[in-house]
């Protein structure tokens, strides 16, 4: 035990960073800022600072044995020797704790899940590993819609690609069409804003929580966007990714909730996400009911379920750097309501086939 405490003792530290850290403490005395502080100043203060565990008599003989060229100032030389003396460091070890408890605010006791780290929600961005997923994700979704416009010259909607992805009211019994109309755009229009908002929305997403859970929630999105359709509007048919957009753009209002206290302008990062929610739901709504042309006409039953989706799955799914009381119980409660309203979707497709648009008959 004592040669590992003789170790432990041999650390070096290198002396730039040493002399930096006296130098601050050696700055707090120098009042004046000009290189030189009062001797008896600085007696005064130092056994003011360390009465409690070294007797003033003691203090004052060691910091006399400083002023090595005795004008009555200790400069920083000078000072830097009388720490580094076996004397000195035992006055100046408890004046430079006392100077890091004043001057670094003690960070708050975190109870954190197994997989988190403390820290400001800015702090967690970071680029390793690298945030590619929705990348990666976007480039499929390019590389699909050019297949579908070189295979067909007159109508992307009818080529062989998008009549074998999109989602199908007539078509229900196969089922990879509630997940794979997320790969058919209709028109290069569509396909680049859905592209722009989920690199956008989705790659600072990943930096913080990891791409596993920023894709595990676009998928929850557009498989909700898939089934909330079917019930909601059941005649519509479904293309594009706006179901996983809508869930990572709702999995920020998540995250914005769970780490309030630890994110920089909560309430405003909120009001935006809400502001661009609103708008655009309420902009295809309004043009599904007052006979827009069929181009402008979107699901926007597939943006609510997706929304929806991505609040609840981001709840009990995103990292959450200070854990509450109360947001477990949210946690349970979002687990809670997103498995009932997915259970109720699917077996409403499956129990009542009547409600929907009876299959082709070839």
């Amino acid at each position: 035990m004592d040669q590992y405490q003789n170790r432990q003792d041999m650390v070096t530290i290198p002396l730039d960073t040493v002399e930096s850290h006296w130098q601050m403490v050696f700055s707090k005395y120098d009042r004046k800022g000009d290189g030189h502080i009062p001797l008896k100043e600085l007696k005064d203060t130092l056994v003011r600072e360390t009465s409690h565990e070294l007797p003033e008599h003691a203090v004052r003989k060691i910091i006399a044995k400083a002023d090595l060229n005795q004008d009555g100032y200790i400069q920083f030389p000078e000072f830097l020797s009388l720490v580094e003396s076996k004397e000195g460091r035992i006055v100046m070890d408890s004046v430079f704790r006392r100077y890091v408890k004043s001057t670094i605010p003690p960070r708050k006791s975190r109870k954190t899940r197994h997989d988190l780290t403390d820290g400001e929600y800015e702090d967690e961005y970071t680029c390793n590993p690298p945030a590619v997923c929705m990348l990666i994700v976007s480039i499929i979704e390019i590389l699909i819609f050019l297949w579908n416009v070189v295979s067909t010259s007159h109508n992307q909607f009818l080529g062989p690609v998008a009549r074998n992805l999109i989602y199908d009211p007539h078509k229900r019994d196969e089922i990879w069409r509630y997940l794979s109309y997320m790969f058919v755009h209709i028109g290069h229009v569509h396909l680049i804003v859905n592209l722009l908002v989920q690199i956008l929305v989705g790659v600072p997403l990943e930096m913080v929580h990891k791409w596993w859970r920023v894709l595990s929630i676009y998928l929850a999105g557009v498989i909700a966007g898939s089934l909330g359709t079917s019930i909601a509007d059941p005649s519509v048919f479904l293309a594009g990714a706006s179901g996983g957009v809508y869930a990572i753009i709702a999995a920020h209002v998540s995250t914005i909730i769970l780490n309030w206290s630890e994110m920089e302008q909560p309430g405003l990062q909120l009001l935006i996400f809400i502001i661009i929610g609103v708008v655009d739901i309420g902009t295809a709504v309004y043009n599904r009911h007052t006979g827009a042309p069929q181009s402008q006409q979107i699901g926007y039953a597939a943006h609510l379920a997706g929304a929806l989706a991505g609040l609840l799955v981001g709840v009990f799914m995103l990292r959450n750097l200070e854990v509450r009381s109360w947001e477990k119980k949210l946690w349970w409660i979002a687990l809670f309501i997103y498995v009932a309203l997915m259970f109720v979707a699917i077996v409403w497709n499956i129990a009542y086939p009547s409600y929907f648009p009876p299959p082709y008959k070839y």
